[in-house]
């Protein structure tokens, strides 16, 4: 039975059953496969039957074929193109602008200036 269908081939179904784990497409009147719930759609999937429901046409591609077993597995999400990646904004980077503060604390340069003087004295 399972020995018409080709690894590759893309085919209509219908959706005879669905369970948590993945939809049940029949592809004749003898054969039916397995679309597994992470073959559904691109993306996460929560609930199957958000996506699907018993009764849909669907277009499938035969991702592997039992034939021992008489079981084939199915795939929704690669008869469809992937989402564009949307180009995520880059953060802005924030220029901040050292006032200088005089009270307080002496600055880095003014301290480091006066113990390249310091350093020199003692030599």
């Amino acid at each position: 039975m399972t020995d018409k269908f080709e690894i590759g081939e893309v085919l209509k179904g219908k959706v005879t059953g669905i369970q948590p784990y993945g939809a049940f497409v029949a592809l004749n009147d003898e054969v039916q496969g397995l679309v597994h719930i992470s073959e559904v759609t691109h993306g996460f999937v929560k609930d199957i039957n958000d996506h699907l429901s018993v009764g849909d046409e669907v277009s499938v591609k035969v991702l592997s074929v039992d034939e021992d077993n008489n079981k084939i597995s199915l795939s929704i999400r690669a008869t469809e193109e992937p989402p564009k990646k949307q180009a995520k904004a880059k953060p802005q980077k924030k220029s901040v602008k050292l006032e200088e503060d005089t009270s307080g604390f002496n600055t880095l340069k003014e301290k480091l200036e006066e113990w390249i003087e310091q350093s020199e004295l003692k030599k």
